[in-house]
């Protein structure tokens, strides 16, 4: 079984299925869901995630040649993270380096861009002395990123007429929003920001997601509430598939046969309206920011309505 068996005290508790894999060295999900004693967080993955070595040779030779600097002669004056896993896939690199440098890797004056929480924890765990300069873990999604970069990133290369590059670290799936949105055509030239993209990391649909995700349905048929919680659009199909809710003719949801003790949240609009749009499927709730914190509210909100 690939499913994590990682739950909380279980019994009375409202089981929610978590459809990811769970971060280390922590997982703020799990801290959060196993606070208090009123959910049974478990996790299923639903994806498969390999680091690709072209990618990673690059960030590789780059943090041993200390292209990463603040002065006019660096290739680069900055970096992106919006994924965890990219997150992981650079912290193997700076482990694998690490000597007695108490500076490697050499990333102390430049800026470190992120969004959400969980990012920017797994970013703060990278030891340097002096601490990595960490930016944009509150604003919450992409675009809202991309246009606190554009003020922040520019005060912080201020008498640059044009400003240094920025690397991105991505998946082989990802949006394009933060690129479009720096290197917009209609900003003013000393404005706009640069953004190389490379792949460090491939997604895939795990072999065994539905057979897991259904074995934890089975294993929690007869609890009075459960949540499911989406973090993505990959997989959407399965989980529905899993839950009875798909017509198998037109791929359509079909409604909640059998299944009336199980909500759905999603991490944020991007999974909701994917639901919506290919399945014609509306989730419970919609977490208004993508954390631990967002979506914990939003389902203590929509019980606390159901209750009333």
């Amino acid at each position: 079984m690939t499913a994590d068996t990682t739950t909380a005290a279980g019994g009375n508790n409202i089981p929610i299925l978590l459809l990811k894999t769970k971060s280390t060295p922590n997982d703020g999900y799990l801290e959060r869901f196993s606070a208090d004693g009123t959910f049974d967080p478990v996790f299923v993955p639903v994806l498969e995630h390999q680091f690709l070595d072209e990618g990673l040779n690059v960030v590789r030779e780059g943090l041993r040649d200390q292209i990463f600097r603040k002065d006019e002669n660096s290739r680069y004056g900055g970096l992106i993270f919006t994924s965890q896993r990219a997150v992981e896939a650079f912290a193997h690199l700076v482990q694998e380096g690490k000597g007695n440098d108490a500076s490697w890797p050499h990333l102390q004056d430049v800026p470190i861009y992120t969004v959400g929480p969980a990012t920017s924890r797994a970013l703060r765990s990278i030891p340097q002395t002096p601490p990595l300069n960490i930016f944009g873990d509150e604003t919450g999604n992409g675009e809202a990123l991309a246009h606190y970069m554009l003020e922040h990133y520019g005060n912080w290369y201020p008498d640059r007429a044009l400003k240094p590059s920025l690397l991105f670290l991505v998946g082989e799936q990802r949006r394009d929003i933060i690129p479009k949105t720096l290197m917009d055509r209609s900003l003013p030239e000393s404005t706009r920001i640069p953004v190389d993209e490379l792949v460090v990391y491939g997604t895939g649909v795990m072999a065994s997601f539905e057979r897991d995700f259904e074995e934890r349905l089975i294993q929690t048929r007869d609890r009075p509430v459960r949540w499911v919680v989406v973090f993505s659009p990959t997989g959407c199909d399965a989980m529905l598939r899993a839950l009875g809710m798909l017509d198998p003719n037109t791929g359509r949801y079909s409604g909640e046969k059998g299944v009336k003790n199980t909500y759905i949240a999603t991490i944020g609009p991007t999974t909701r309206d994917y639901l919506r749009n290919t399945f014609g499927y509306t989730p419970h709730v919609c977490a208004r920011k993508p954390s631990p914190e967002g979506v914990e509210e939003g389902i203590r909100e929509f019980m606390a309505r159901e209750t009333s």
